[in-house]
């Protein structure tokens, strides 16, 4: 739970367990020599996953046992044009993204998560990014300035009233960039960018693009008088994900000369835009 603040991260975590099992990571784009009593597993996107182990008994027509999750959450996640300004702070363009409990992510400390597209000498790379510190917020407008309807029933508009605050410094909200595209420098904002590139450890100008959301920097917990409770957000999915391919590596440590068919783990991104998004 703690580890997988995102769906890149999640398939980043699935992919150590099944490394550290023995399975052979294999790529879409080359031509696979499966074999009996092998383990293998592929990504897409860095947010799919599908993983399996073939049967050292198996034979054409013996079938597959499936199991399946999703590695995406009901998020609020930060649109290409990253920022905006009103008044005085520096605000999060965000965008709900699945069917969330919108409420439980005002007034709470919020970081940020995801992608990062780099070029560096000519390569271009993937990086994957966690603030894990609470460096945005929405907040909750003060009971005093609401109506008696407005304290009775919470439906704002998420396309406005969703919107994070990021900044209110104004060395941050006011920082310039050299850069030359104009089209990155109208969407990323160099506060934004100096802010990813300082946890990455890289220079902003290296920075092509960005895939953010928000997350919560509550830990994830063990709960309860007797321990008994896991008090987390995801809890839908990732229980399930952590499950399938934990049951699939675990299986994959016993003898696989025996087993007759293909066990098979699928984990798929954007399952929630079959909620509201």
């Amino acid at each position: 739970m703690n580890e997988s603040c995102t769906s890149f991260h999640a398939i980043k975590a699935s992919s150590v367990i099944l490394l550290a099992a023995g399975f052979e990571r294999i790529y879409e784009n080359e031509e696979w020599f499966l074999e009996k009593s092998g383990k293998y597993f592929f990504t897409r996107n860095e947010t799919s996953l599908i993983a399996f182990t073939v049967g050292g008994a198996y034979t054409p027509g013996n079938g597959f046992t499936i199991l399946g999750a999703h590695s995406d959450s009901p998020c609020l996640k930060i649109k290409p044009v990253t920022c905006y300004k009103k008044g005085d702070a520096l605000m999060l363009n965000t965008t709900p993204y699945g069917g969330g409990l919108w409420h439980t992510w005002f007034d709470r400390d919020l970081g940020l998560a995801g992608r990062v597209i780099t070029e560096e000498n000519g390569v271009v790379r993937t990086k994957l990014v966690r603030i894990d510190k609470p460096v945005a917020r929405i907040p909750n407008l003060a009971i005093h300035l609401t109506s008696g309807s407005e304290r009775e029933s919470f439906a704002p508009n998420l396309q406005e009233h969703a919107k994070a605050i990021l900044s209110m410094d104004s060395t941050f909200v006011d920082m310039t960039t050299e850069c030359t595209d104009t089209a990155k420098s109208v969407r990323l904002h160099p506060g934004l960018l100096h802010l990813i590139a300082t946890e990455l450890k890289i220079s902003s100008e290296s920075i092509i693009d960005m895939e953010l959301q928000l997350t919560d920097v509550q830990p994830s917990t063990v709960g309860g008088a007797s321990d008994e409770l896991i008090f987390s957000g995801r809890l839908d999915n990732l229980c399930s994900s952590y499950q399938i391919i934990r049951a699939l590596a675990d299986a994959s440590s016993e003898s696989l000369e025996s087993q007759l068919n293909i066990r098979m783990a699928m984990m798929f991104d954007h399952e929630e835009v079959g909620s509201a998004s």
